[in-house]
């Protein structure tokens, strides 16, 4: 049997390699800009704190082993004292160290651990996303280090595990699961480096994202177990799984031992021997044949293919090729791999773009500038320009080609018409196909003026990339059919030193908008000021009019009153011109302010209000004439 001390030995020794491993495996994933890489790092690091909590775990249980046989050894000497005839919870400090830890610390540990995995599955799940590409002129150090890697990992990981299954030492199995985990996960990341050497440089992120995917798992599953262990009844003498320990970790570490942790798994959860019972033994004798069953049963189900509404499909027979095409509905052929059926969206409307790489992060920005770019990458067109300089102290071979640089998205929207031409005329039909659009584009734009495409013949511009497109797809035999090409975000290059081709565009856009503006707020004032000047016009004539009315009239009626005036004039002179005189005063004084004025020869005091402005010469020279001398002089 192995003593305390080389199994303490041994799990510090597996401490100790899941560092270095761990270390190693993190600077050669940055080294490879490996994403399998660093998932295998953060499993080996994980691995690391497990281990970790699972050593102090080994040496409390070491000193509650020494402890009891101190304990053991002073009862069976002469000199016991009656303290150790009836011991009590204080004569052993270890003990109660021990189930304190296991009470308090493990769960907390457990939890901890959860919320710590469900983060990194969080951010690395976010982080895949933008991922950088892999090195894949370095794969070659990568797969050389990451299988050394995984040769110790294994080594001392299997080692770790033998001890544990046959010492029954339950606390060398959660690092040595981990560290069998770490050297698969080893072998995946060379994989992916190798499928990277041969021109499939996504399977290293596709591994990855299994790995977080795992990872995700491994959370739920100690999730549920921290939960269940609440509930779980509990055996005197039986001995308490540890909280921390996953079972899937161990099961992907060593999965010949599947059958196992499953019966011993159902033992523990349920509280008796699940394991000892007819059912399941019948289940574990014919666990090969029911596999086998199962497998044969789907491979059986390969012979029934369902093609989609929108699909059409071909098949390949031991991969040659047949003539017929396969509709939409049910279809039976034979199993795989003898024929294997490759499925096409034949009536799915399918886009690309031309001249642009798209970028998400641009695509959500709602106001577009002609100084900022639209999409991660943009392509400047060669486009004719009429315009040119006029410029005197230069020879004709002197002056610039009248060009101009031009950037735009072309979507090309198309769907696939002849399935086998599209499958087998050529190697990679989209991106052939995108290849010819883009030739047709940029021979296109040499030949059109900047101006125009930018206004008014941007959609013939777009009939006539169709047709041309359309015509050069027929001629490769793609087997497609041009449904739409549009012409969208044509502007300036940017990404120079000031954008100064842009502002100027923007500039001249600019002053036609200012000059709109103002020549619509012109129109708005004249339509203000106009309706008032003819109003006025029409009150004036309107007036006008009739005060000539008036002016006729009255001339009419004095010309109807002076036969009557000359009749009375004749009949009697004084009268009339007394009467005459009298009403003309009385019209006159009917309007302006009067004054009576006393005599002089009277002793009356008269008082005027000065704050009326008199006439001065009212007030001077105030007297009444005399009758008599007037009479005299007559």
């Amino acid at each position: 049997m192995i003593s305390d001390r080389n199994i303490q030995k041994n799990g510090l020794v597996n401490l100790a390699a899941l560092v270095g491993v761990g270390v190693g495996a993190g600077l050669t994933a940055r080294y490879l800009d490996s994403a399998a890489g660093y998932l295998s790092m953060l499993f080996i690091g994980f691995g690391f704190l497990v281990g970790a909590v699972s050593y102090f775990q080994m040496r409390l249980e070491a000193r509650e082993r020494a402890e009891k046989m101190e304990y053991d050894e002073l009862l069976r000497a002469k000199s016991a004292s009656a303290l150790f005839d009836s011991p009590d919870a204080e004569s052993f400090p270890a003990q109660r160290a021990r189930q304190q830890f296991e009470r308090v610390f493990v769960p907390l540990f457990t939890a901890v651990l959860v919320i710590l995995q469900g983060v990194v599955v969080y951010w690395q799940w976010t982080a895949l996303a933008k991922a950088n590409p892999l090195k894949i002129e370095r794969a070659t150090v990568g797969m050389a280090l990451f299988g050394l890697f995984a040769l110790v990992l294994f080594l001392l990981g299997k080692y770790a595990a033998g001890i544990a299954r046959i010492e029954k030492q339950r606390l060398l199995r959660p690092g040595a699961g981990y560290m069998l985990l770490g050297a698969v996960l080893c072998g995946v990341t060379i994989a992916g480096l190798a499928a990277g050497l041969m021109g499939y440089p996504k399977v290293d992120l596709i591994a990855a994202r299994v790995m977080v995917v795992l990872l995700g798992l491994t959370v739920i599953e100690t999730l549920v177990t921290l939960i269940f262990e609440g509930y779980r009844p509990r055996m005197k003498g039986q001995v308490v799984r540890l909280l921390y320990e996953s079972r899937l970790i161990g099961l992907l570490g060593a999965p010949e031992s599947l059958i196992t942790t499953a019966a011993h798994a159902l033992d523990y959860q349920f509280g008796f021997k699940v394991s000892e019972t007819w059912f399941y033994r019948f289940l574990e004798r014919a666990f090969a044949w029911i596999v086998l069953v199962q497998l044969g049963i789907l491979w059986i189900s390969t012979m029934v293919v369902f093609i989609e509404p929108h699909e059409q499909a071909v098949i390949e027979r031991l991969g040659s090729p047949k003539d017929k095409v396969l509709e939409p509905g049910l279809h039976v052929k034979l199993p795989w791999p003898v024929d294997v059926v490759y499925r096409f969206q034949t009536r799915n409307l399918q886009q690309f773009l031309v001249g642009v790489v798209p970028d998400e992060n641009l695509e959500k920005e709602k106001v577009l500038l002609w100084t900022k770019a639209h999409y991660k990458e943009e392509i400047n067109f060669l486009v004719a320009s009429r315009q040119r300089e006029a410029i005197t102290n230069q020879t004709p071979s002197d002056q610039a080609v009248p060009v101009n640089l031009l950037t735009a998205s072309i979507p090309v929207q198309y769907t696939i018409q002849n399935v086998l031409d599209w499958a087998y005329k050529h190697e990679n039909a989209a991106e052939m196909l995108k290849h010819l659009a883009t030739r047709e584009v940029v021979n296109y734009l040499v030949s059109v003026d900047i101006d125009e495409i930018m206004a008014a013949g941007r959609d013939a511009a777009a009939k006539e990339l169709q047709k041309r497109i359309q015509q050069t797809a027929d001629a490769n035999q793609l087997g497609v059919r041009i449904v739409f090409v549009g012409l969208q975000d044509i502007h300036p290059p940017v990404g120079t030193s000031d954008n100064a081709v842009a502002e100027a565009y923007e500039q001249v856009n600019g002053a036609l908008q200012q000059r709109e503006g103002r020549i619509l707020s012109a129109q708005k004032e004249a339509e203000e000021i106009v309706p008032r000047a003819r109003a006025a016009a029409a009150d004036r004539l309107s007036r006008a009019e009739s005060y000539k009315l008036m002016k006729i009239s009255d001339g009419l009626a004095a010309q109807g009153r002076f036969p009557n005036q000359v009749l009375a004039y004749e009949a009697s002179p004084e009268v009339y011109k007394q009467r005459t005189y009298l009403d003309t005063l009385a019209r006159a004084l009917q309007k302006p302010r009067k004054y009576l004025l006393a005599t002089t020869n009277t002793s009356h005091v008269i008082n005027f209000n000065l704050e009326d402005q008199v006439r001065f010469d009212l007030l001077s020279d105030v007297s009444v004439p005399d009758e008599d001398k007037d009479k005299k002089k007559k």
